[in-house]
């Protein structure tokens, strides 16, 4: 059967769907739309005054030449309408569209042989400045002569150069709608939850605008309030703040003038019906700040919002006590809640971080009874399409998305102290892993003015600064931390179901409504129809659920740390930027301490390395146990808390993990320091941090470590296969412990373990085969594991637990899974599964030592016998699978092709499509890094 719709809301964003039957005349199509728009959009003449091609003098550089990174598909995110046709119908491809495409994909394969000298064959060399006869074009955006954008040959990235603070800023915005001026666009929408209107009624988009606005359902008052309050908190920088975004919007807006004049906007506001062609009729929108806190709103929601879940952990707590009673069923339930494992890795080594204990005696515990939860709706009011079943499933996987602790947690980090590097300098392999998108959300820049000095990746439209990249002599990333910043509150309800008692009065609940309407166009030829979305707010933030709790109806809300604060980090990035303050590592931690999303953030330069966690988090009332609901009111509210503003006290700085010069420091989403707790279920013994935990740590104890070694781990982690290669020894060892004498099992034992001596690398045979080695071993994995999960634990929890259980963590998330939080194509996989509870189980069965383990033995009741015996007959069952049933097909991918199904396609958002690459495991921005000298 088909796969799944991926429950990833981006993954599910389909804008140009009705491209393929409107391509039938393409090629007529394109020559009339070449005439009227000829250029690209960065080539323009109308992009600006053209200025004598000449490099800018580089910045003050300390990278010596050892600074590299790559963003696939390619830097130009902006196609003409001409342009877009062409790729529909030819598979032809704008300049730089995705020329770092095949550098990107081509170190799967090509990791092995890597050495210093040749890190730039899959990087770019991401040294300040362009080269000597390396200028594509320089640009001085509307004729100003305080800045010029440079171009170059290679990658086509702007190198923004301004004498003026307004100037520099100004290029900036001009240069991120040159290259992402139709996702600027479409992402404001979907932070505004008017998606649908704007791109058009596919049940994908539907789902997209519903997730996010149940999350943060402004107004626009909301909106222009908060970047607003984010400035006046922070003095003069905040004015600072203030004056660059309104010269980037500037800029942006000046973009659009020009390539509105100019005919060579891009394509997808011809196909959305906001264009037209002949006429030119049609206005494209200037950007306003507000437009920058809606994009924010969707970054921040993506990546650096830990939490929620809370209802759904009552749920399998409340069955984890119907089956076995409250004092052992609580037992039960911590055992698989894994809040603070002593076999989880961590990136902080040394030291404790207490966060979020639970409680000895909760209190404000507000469980519902049972049966009696139910969702709140969001959509109401549907008329034609959106009535449809396709556009109700949409809504039902917008919700799980929203409201589950099992947010998509991304990126990865692996820094190494000059201790332990072949030169004394430290040596860093880091980047985001946000998804793979064309064009992408990421964009890269180098920005060089007053007070910014900085290269690297920022999100499209809020590219006022650099986010993610490196400095004059220093270098920081990101990865997604998810420590918990959201609760959940039981209001109880008064009068009627839209009014609740707020500190002993019965107050009406806000109601803040989208009405969204659609019809066809020719990017989306879903039929008319509209709806409305519906929240009901609160002081305790939106509400999400409906219950009763010991007979009494509430409502169940959410409440975000940074809800009302989505600009509030502009400060942090500021600081990022500005050599002159970052200048050590603890300026840098003090930089980050200003970003109010949960991330963890690491830096290196040619002395030192550092890392912190950043977030709000805020101080709970004593006792409270922040897994679970808790009633509304004064005594278990949030310490400090001010429900005007939403603040509240937070933990300082000291509590958060954070260190210097550690001997390595790896994150891949997973548990940041001993104590602390995270929100999302999965951080035990198993988990693809010690993916690269093991290389690295492998590579420390050898010394010596160098740019291509730190690499080579990365990509090798990369093509690791988790379960493969950390709990399939564990099961070989229970299923060989009597002879295998069934013909079938042998062969399947055999070949899972000579793939697992060959390094449980899910890789081609060859460059460019498209067929796996050990592909029946592979295929044998990926029916096997979820066959396995259920029968080793559904016996013994039950089918309502396990159930339950499932819901608070998926099973599987293997890279051709259509199922979990990230979907299918998507690249990032292994984060979410039950490889702890298998690892766990399978050693407690086996007799050796655990620590942490289960409050019970599962697989065969304990008993290894019968262990032995579920294993094998799930083996067996496993191995006769054709690779048709295993890898179903999809959209993109015949029935059994199991190298197609783990690809990686590149989702597109606007008009421009790329063929798929083999499957690797990594950063989407990513930069290598090892500084020679310091400032």
């Amino acid at each position: 059967m088909p796969r799944r719709t991926p429950r990833n809301a981006l993954d599910r964003l389909r804008t140009p769907r009705g491209f393929h039957g409107f391509l039938k005349g393409a090629s007529v199509c394109a020559l009339v739309a070449g005439l009227l728009s000829p250029l690209s959009p960065a080539m323009a003449a109308d992009a600006g005054i053209p200025a004598a091609p000449a490099a800018p003098a580089a910045a003050n550089d300390h990278c010596g030449g050892q600074c590299s990174d790559i963003l696939p598909p390619g830097q130009n995110g902006n196609a003409t309408l001409a342009q877009i046709l062409l790729n529909q119908a030819f598979g032809t491809q704008p300049a730089h569209a995705e020329d770092q495409l095949g550098p990107y994909a081509n170190l799967a394969t090509g990791y092995t042989g890597l050495t210093n000298d040749k890190i730039n064959t899959f990087f770019n060399d991401a040294s300040f400045g362009v080269p000597d006869g390396q200028v594509a074009s320089t640009v001085r955006p509307a004729g100003r002569d305080d800045v010029t954008i440079v171009r170059d040959k290679r990658t086509g990235v702007p190198h923004i150069t301004g004498t003026t603070r307004y100037g520099t800023e100004f290029g900036a915005g001009y240069a991120a709608a040159q290259d992402r001026l139709w996702l600027m666009d479409l992402f404001r929408h979907v932070g505004r939850g008017q998606l649908t209107p704007f791109a058009g009624g596919a049940p994908a988009n539907q789902g997209l605008e519903q997730q996010f606005w149940r999350s943060a359902p402004y107004t626009e008052a909301d909106l222009e309030a908060q970047i607003e309050s984010a400035a006046a908190k922070a003095g003069e920088r905040g004015k600072l703040a203030l004056a660059d975004v309104d010269a980037y919007l500037a800029g942006i807006n000046a973009y659009i003038d020009a390539s509105d004049k100019g005919r060579y906007f891009p394509g997808e506001y011809v196909l959305t019906g906001h264009k037209n062609a002949i006429t030119n009729a049609g206005t494209i929108e200037h950007f306003e700040r507000a437009d920058l806190v809606a994009l924010a709103s969707v970054i921040g929601s993506l990546f650096g919002s830990g939490g929620g879940g809370e209802v759904t952990n009552a749920l399998s707590l409340l069955a984890a006590q119907e089956k076995y009673g409250v004092e052992e069923g609580t037992k039960v339930w911590e055992s698989f809640r894994q809040r603070n494992d002593p076999e989880a890795v961590l990136t902080q080594q040394d030291g404790s971080f207490p966060y979020l204990t639970p409680p000895g005696n909760p209190r404000g515990r507000a469980l519902p009874d049972p049966g009696s939860v139910e969702a709140e709706p969001l959509v109401h009011d549907r008329t034609g399409s959106a009535a449809a079943s396709s556009a109700t499933g949409a809504s039902a996987g917008a919700a799980d998305a929203a409201l589950s602790s099992a947010r998509r947690g991304m990126s990865n980090a692996l820094v190494v102290s000059g201790e332990h590097t072949a030169s004394g300098h430290p040596v860093a392999v880091f980047g985001p892993q946000t998804g793979y998108f064309a064009p992408q959300l990421l964009m890269l820049q180098e920005i060089q003015g007053p007070g910014i000095s900085a290269r690297g990746a920022s999100f499209a439209g809020l590219s006022m600064y650099v986010e993610l990249g490196r400095g004059q002599d220093y270098a920081w990333s990101a990865t997604t931390s998810g420590q918990d910043i959201i609760d959940t509150y039981a209001v109880e309800l008064c009068q009627d179901d839209h009014h609740y008692l707020y500190r002993g009065e019965c107050t009406p609940m806000e109601k803040v409504e989208r009405k969204n309407a659609w019809k066809p166009t020719v990017a989306d030829g879903t039929k008319a129809g509209s709806y409305t979305m519906r929240v009901w707010r609160t002081e305790y933030g939106p509400v999400q659920y409906r219950a009763t709790v010991d007979g009494k109806k509430v409502a169940y809300t959410s409440l975000r740390s940074s809800f009302m604060h989505e600009a509030d980090s502009i400060i942090g990035f500021q600081m990022l930027n500005d050599p002159e303050y970052l200048n050590s590592p603890e300026r840098f931690q003090s930089a980050v301490q200003h970003i109010n999303y949960t991330f963890n953030w690491f830096y290196a330069d040619s002395e030192h390395t550092a890392y912190y966690n950043s977030g709000d988090n805020p101080v709970r009332a004593d006792g409270v146990d922040a897994d679970f609901p808790v009633w509304a009111g004064p005594a278990y509210e949030w310490r400090d808390w001010d429900p005007a503003a939403n603040t509240a006290r937070y933990t300082p700085p000291s509590a958060h993990p954070q260190s210097l010069d550690q001997d390595y420091y790896v994150s891949w989403n997973n548990k940041q320091a001993r104590d602390y707790t995270t929100a999302p279920w999965g951080n035990g013994s198993v988990h693809r941090g010690n993916l690269l935990d093991d290389r690295v740590q492998k590579l420390v104890a050898e010394g010596g470590v160098t740019r291509a070694a730190l690499v080579k781990a990365m990509a090798e982690a990369g093509l690791a296969d988790l379960r493969a290669e950390d709990v399939v020894p564990g099961l070989l060892k229970v299923i060989e412990s009597a002879p295998v004498t069934d013909p079938a099992a042998k062969t399947a034992v055999d070949r899972l373990k000579a793939w697992t001596a060959a390094g449980s690398l899910r890789t081609e045979t060859s460059a460019g085969s498209k067929k796996y080695a050990h592909a029946d071993a592979v295929r044998t994995l990926d029916a096997w594991w979820p066959l396995l999960v259920k029968a080793e634990f559904e016996p013994g929890l039950g089918t309502g637990l396990y159930t339950a259980f499932t819901r608070n963590l998926p099973v599987d998330e293997s890279p051709s899974a259509a199922h979990g939080p990230t979907g299918a194509h998507a690249g990032s996989a292994f984060q979410y599964g039950w490889w702890s509870y298998v690892d766990k189980d399978i050693r407690s069965v086996l007799g050796e030592p655990v620590k942490g383990p289960l409050a019970r033995e599962y697989c065969g009741g304990g008993d290894l016998a019968a262990c032995r015996d579920t294993l094998v007959a799930t083996l067996k069952e496993a191995a006769a699978r054709t690779p048709a049933q295993v890898y179903p097909g999809d959209e993109n991918c015949s029935a059994g092709d199991q190298w197609c199904a783990d690809s990686v396609i590149h989702r597109t958002l606007g008009g421009i499509k790329h063929g798929g690459i083999s499957w690797h495991n990594r950063p989407t921005y990513q930069q290598v890094v090892e500084f020679t000298s310091h400032r």
